[in-house]
């Protein structure tokens, strides 16, 4: 008897529909290879580039499962980092549910309306994020043993995305208590694209199960780990041009590809506004997407992209993922992201069809995004990818978790609640944070039972410790209307005053100027019109979130280009002269042989390429030598102007043992959620953690040093 083939693993009505109604020939390879494994249950990371069928990998043999196991309830959950993703997911999820006469449902901040139905009428698939999913073990009104208890399965999405940030403790936290309340283990599946180290990624996801429970990382058609890179950069058609300003970058996106569909990515909200608004002066149809447009706004200009054709959407990193906006023609990338992994999925958007060949096109507003483009291109042609490192010291994650077990449970034995969390890494130096919760009063104690504290209720405590389910900060911002419709958010300090004979303020948003009829300071919002561009545009500004400089890596990148090694895409003249520039300008800052120290007068530099983390460990480490005051640079530290070649070698002796963390400014802390619940030296010593590169900065102390000195 022959071997049963990939199809006669699906449940028959899935495997029916699958040729029938989806028309699809056969399963993709990642969907083959990964049927057999998450049928009997293993846990997975299922690794395929965008539009690679990740989730039909992943929701099709669950579903079996589901099927064939006779799962009850709210059994298998589908968790995304975005809101809007979940949304994108929903329609397919719930046909394919559907199929097999079960259901999906979506229960995150922005559907309110359907809960009570929800909560009735149990669906089967529940798309979620880690912090509904939080909400609703805590929260009153939802029987969290009797919604949740039955769940077999989790499907985790951009599981990358997770991993490397502190959503992804709060998210393998909230999993480990979800797997206590159920009493049994819980199947995990992660979906990601390509990454550095899959296999760190499938155990950190598996949490407390690492090493008991069977897993794999499933990436048909991917080298494994280690192995030697192909020849020649990976396939797509790039290319690198200089074009100066925004405003270029628009003319040229207005002039070149006309009749197709365009995505343009760029690195801030502001720069957004700005080449939107360009655009839309140069006559192109133009939609944008980033965090500060309202839910409706980002919805409309998606499903407006999604059906058009001779247009473009310009979009922060919230089109990174895998939001369907329909077949693109062309990616162009505004400067550079920040990581290789960025690209890779900037890049998948396109080629998608047979016709359509993977591309992109960046332009580099000025010789500090030319350079970033240089390098990250040099890192892609190697085929190197970043891996995937989950923040260290994530001791304000604890406090959060302690003080959300407690309303989830309402107390917990003080001796108990270790068992919540079956040993994960996260909570291996919780005694501390849990000394302080109760001596400041967030926990109380009585009878050896731990309870939620008055000062916790003080802090958190405002509708029904909303702000205790969310592990990140967000800056205040006012909610701009245009009559009762919601446009987006806004800085507060675009609402002051403005200068005499100015005339009203003017905001920037969703690529239109609006003036500013009245603000209400009170409620945090400001009421606007529509105005016609006399010359005098309205302006966008949000503060600067997550943003950590270049990498040791693309530093190092960065530095072979300047050196003369080209990245292999096509450059154009104007990329191919400014490479000139930045090489003649930096001609004595880079040395194959190590790192520079200049000197011009007083202005004394030391060049290591290093990039922002290891530089202010760096600066840290060689106390004494470094400007204290200084700003963090990608490229260089600035020095003492007393530093000679024989007190650098007095300094650099023995320092790569003894490297030092970063000082952290006071005011950060801030943007260190839960930073209240902790001891201050623990908070500083988490950001400090964060803001270090104690391995790169330890590479740059051995290596030796060329001092040159300027005229």
């Amino acid at each position: 008897m022959s071997a049963p083939s990939s199809l006669d693993l699906l449940h028959p009505t899935l495997a029916h529909h699958l040729v029938n109604t989806l028309g699809w020939p056969g399963l993709r390879p990642l969907q083959r290879e990964a049927l057999a494994p998450l049928v009997a249950g293993e846990d997975a990371v299922l690794l395929a580039p965008t539009a690679g069928g990740k989730t039909e990998a992943a929701c099709f043999p669950l579903l079996t499962a589901m099927a064939q196991g006779g799962w009850d309830g709210v059994s298998l959950l589908y968790v995304c980092p975005l809101k809007a993703l979940l949304n994108n997911l929903l329609p397919r999820l719930q046909s394919y549910a559907g199929w097999l006469g079960r259901t999906a449902a979506l229960w995150h901040g922005d559907v309110t309306a359907a809960r009570r139905r929800i909560l009735r009428e149990r669906p089967d698939v529940l798309l979620t994020t880690p912090e509904s999913l939080e909400a609703m073990l805590v929260s009153t009104k939802v029987d969290h043993r009797a919604f949740l208890g039955g769940v077999r399965a989790v499907v985790v999405d951009e599981v990358h995305a997770f991993a490397s940030d502190d959503r992804g403790w709060h998210l393998l936290a909230v999993l480990e208590r979800l797997t206590r309340l159920c009493g049994r283990p819980i199947q995990r599946v992660g979906l990601s694209a390509t990454v550095g180290n899959p296999d760190d990624l499938l155990t950190w996801l598996q949490g407390s199960g690492a090493g008991k429970r069977p897993g794999r990382v499933i990436a048909p058609g991917l080298p494994p780990p280690g192995a030697a890179p192909g020849e020649g950069p990976p396939p797509g058609d790039v290319e690198l041009d200089h074009v100066g300003s925004p405003e270029n970058a628009a003319t040229v996106i207005a002039a070149l590809h006309r009749g197709e569909k365009r995505l343009v990515f760029c690195d801030s909200r502001q720069l957004v506004e700005r080449i939107g608004a360009a655009l839309r002066a140069r006559g192109v149809t133009v939609f944008l997407s980033h965090a500060s447009l309202s839910v409706d706004e980002r919805r409309r200009a998606e499903q407006a992209f999604a059906e058009a054709r001779d247009c473009v959407i310009v979009a922060t990193s919230t089109l990174e993922l895998g939001i369907d906006v329909g077949d693109l023609d062309r990616v162009i990338q505004v400067n550079a992201p920040g990581t290789v992994a960025s690209f890779l999925q900037r890049i998948g958007r396109t080629g998608r069809r047979a016709d359509n060949r993977r591309n992109c096109l960046f332009l580099a507003l000025n010789e500090h995004g030319l350079l970033g483009a240089a390098g990250l291109l040099r890192l892609w042609a190697r085929h190197w990818v970043e891996p995937v490192e989950p923040t260290p010291e994530p001791r304000h994650i604890v406090a959060q978790q302690l003080l959300a077990l407690c309303l989830q449970e309402s107390q917990i034995g003080e001796r108990l609640w270790a068992q919540w969390w079956d040993g994960l890494e996260l909570f291996g130096h919780a005694e501390p944070v849990l000394a302080h919760l109760l001596r400041e009063g967030f926990l109380t104690r009585d009878g050896g039972m731990l309870m939620v504290g008055p000062e916790a209720e003080r802090r958190f405590g405002r509708r029904h410790f909303a702000e205790l389910t969310g592990v990140f900060t967000a800056p205040p911002e006012f909610t701009v209307l245009h009559g009762r419709t919601e446009i987006g958010r806004t800085n507060p300090a675009l609402l002051a005053a403005a200068e005499p004979g100015e005339g009203p303020r003017r905001l920037l948003l969703a690529g239109r100027s609006w003036a500013v009829t009245w603000v209400d300071w009170k409620r945090r919002r400001c009421f606007v019109e529509s105005v016609d561009d006399d010359g005098r545009g309205g302006r966008a500004r949000w503060d600067a979130t997550g943003h950590t400089g270049w990498s040791f890596e693309l530093s190092r990148a960065v530095r072979e280009v300047l050196l003369g090694e080209d990245p292999p895409v096509r450059l154009t003249r104007r990329a191919v002269d400014a490479l000139a520039k930045a090489r003649d300008r930096h001609a004595d800052h880079v040395h194959p042989g190590g790192t520079v120290i200049t000197r011009h007068g007083g202005d004394v530099r030391w060049w290591t390429w290093a990039g922002t983390r290891a530089n202010l460990t760096l600066r840290a480490t060689l106390t004494g030598l470094a400007d204290p005051a200084q700003q963090a640079r990608d490229t260089h530290l600035r020095l003492c102007d007393d530093v000679d070649p024989a007190r650098w070698k007095a300094a650099r002796e023995g320092a790569a043992d003894r490297v030092a963390l970063p000082e952290v400014d006071g005011k950060a802390l801030e943007g260190l959620k839960f930073t209240a619940a902790l001891p201050r030296h623990l908070a500083e010593r988490t950001l400090a953690a964060r803001l270090a590169d104690v391995e790169g900065a330890r590479a740059v102390l051995v290596e030796e040093t060329r001092f040159v000195v300027g005229e």
